[in-house]
């Protein structure tokens, strides 16, 4: 009796990240392209640290489909975030493996890539990668922000509110401008903040931070070391004994002696 051997189906699966190039040597426009960049990522991950999931990336690639893998024509955006997925490191964030593509999408202008941001890649964003919110910033213009949520299918342009802030409703958090001084460099930079406005620190405010809470406890104690010694020279002109003082006050007894003098 012969037996019948059925040959394995020929499936080719599609690649990894591991197997994806995630590198395309091409450096951010201008130095503040890359600061503006720095500072959406950086000032979100304590958030994101305080959350069981989710990831934040940027100038990284997304692959979102084969024929984009074959043409090589999209980049990677200059921030997004993705909820509901384990936070582990990335090469890139690749669709297929990941189940979802980014909610959250930034796209930092410059004059050379402008009118793709607005354009062509705000159509791939919409209709091919389904993506929940996408907003774009020009480092250099403020004026130019805008947001836009995925709304049956189409995006709506999201209106500034009484606070000049562009909500995310995906992470709930705001978008807001912010003048000041950042790693060396003045201009209006694009961060996040919370629903009531306050501004998720940067590193180096979370140093001044600590810094003042360091200075506050510490005129905390001298006000209440002050508080206790007048306790103990009221005690001892009120007849009270040194050590009686010393006992009731926790202070040492030549303290209190001193305090006589």
């Amino acid at each position: 009796m012969l037996e019948t051997v059925l040959a394995e189906p020929s499936i080719k699966l599609p690649p990894t990240q591991a197997e994806l190039p995630c590198d395309d040597g091409i450096p951010m426009e201008t130095q503040r392209h890359k600061l503006q960049m720095d500072i959406l990522i950086d000032t979100i991950q304590p958030w994101l640290e305080q959350r069981t999931d989710g990831y934040v990336g940027g100038n990284m690639f997304v692959y979102y489909s084969l024929a984009q893998l074959k043409n090589q024509d999209f980049r990677g955006p200059d921030f997004f975030a993705v909820l509901g997925v384990p936070k582990t490191e990335r090469l890139s964030w690749v669709v297929w493996e990941e189940g979802k593509p980014p909610d959250v999408v930034i796209e930092l202008l410059s004059e050379s890539t402008a009118n793709n941001d607005k354009n062509q890649k705000k159509l791939i964003y919409q209709n091919q990668m389904r993506v929940s919110e996408y907003f774009w910033y020009d480092p250099f213009n403020p004026n130019d922000f805008a947001g836009f949520d995925l709304n049956s299918g189409a995006y709506q342009q999201i209106a500034l509110n009484d606070k000049n802030q562009l909500i995310s409703k995906v992470l709930d958090l705001a978008l807001v401008r912010w003048e000041g001084n950042y790693r060396g460099v003045d201009a209006t930079w694009l961060r996040w903040a919370t629903l009531d406005g306050d501004l998720f620190p940067t590193s180096q405010e979370m140093v001044g931070i600590a810094q003042q809470r360091v200075e506050q406890e510490k005129q905390r104690a001298e006000q209440a070391e002050l508080q206790l010694r007048e306790v103990a020279i009221n005690l001892l002109q009120n007849g009270m004994s040194i050590e009686q003082v010393a006992q009731l006050t926790n202070l040492d007894i030549l303290e209190v002696e001193k305090l006589l003098n």
